[in-house]
């Protein structure tokens, strides 16, 4: 997965108010945090625009950030650099991550933000799997976040448009997604996703990204997580609801 190269410079407005400063989105996982030994060290290996990255080293950790997209990991070090944080950054897809790290390097590793449906399919999502489960230490959790996609899916194609404007950099926003659902769970689906910046003079200015994605059912990572070595501890799945946590230690 190579997308993001567009949305990486507007990616703040997709941000969270609350999440938008590293302190406050480091602070969402301090309940996972707390069972870190002090001085861990840490992988975020979906780093996005560097938010988590750059709050977990403000608590300390030794952090590395990793990201497919270069632009993504050139967002982070530009965020580090602002910080004053000690953050290695590295482009890499999950699958390069052996590559670049030794096995048993981290105590814990994040893959957050709704990344892992850029994976392609199966196949690939076992893959990314398995080389972070690789690079943590025996007994060393993955942190993953993930869409509800069985809610995705049964909501089916359509136009999501954000119903207020979103306020960055003195600028106003609104955001669109654009979903694509293909007919099989299995098939490719598509994501675009626009951010419309609307200036006080009059002119609109847009950048948008098609997005690839591979949907998945929470019963379908539990057993991928089992396959990689990986128990689940915690679990926020709810159908309900539109996002959950799991939370999985290297047996």
């Amino acid at each position: 997965m190579t997308g993001y190269g567009v949305l990486a410079e507007v990616y703040e407005w997709l941000i969270s108010d609350a999440k938008l400063p590293p302190a406050e989105f480091v602070a969402s996982f301090d309940d996972v945090l707390n069972l870190l030994p002090s001085n861990a060290q840490v992988l975020d290996c979906s780093c996005g625009t560097g938010q988590l990255a750059v709050g977990l080293a403000g608590r300390g950790m030794q952090v590395v950030a990793t990201d497919a997209s270069e632009a993504m990991v050139r967002r982070t070090a530009e965020l580090a650099e602002e910080f004053g944080a000690s953050v290695r950054t590295v482009r890499a897809n999950w699958e390069e991550l052996p590559d670049h790290f030794q096995d048993n390097t981290f105590d814990m590793v994040f893959c957050v933000g709704n990344s892992l449906h850029h994976a392609a399919g199966a196949t690939g999502r076992g893959a990314a799997l398995e080389s972070m489960s690789r690079l943590l230490r025996p007994g060393g959790r993955l942190v993953l976040t993930s869409r509800t996609w069985e809610l995705v899916r049964a909501r089916g194609s359509r136009l999501d448009i954000w119903d207020r404007l979103v306020r960055r950099n003195g600028r106003d926003a609104v955001v669109i997604y654009r979903w694509e659902i293909a007919p099989h769970w299995e098939d490719e689906h598509h994501i675009e996703i626009a951010i419309a910046q609307v200036d006080a003079t009059g002119p609109v200015l847009v950048r948008s990204e098609l997005l690839s994605c591979w949907p998945y059912r929470y019963e379908e990572l539990e057993v991928e997580l089992h396959q990689v070595g990986l128990q689940t501890e915690l679990s926020t799945f709810d159908l309900d609801a539109e996002n959950y946590m799991v939370v999985a230690s290297k047996v």
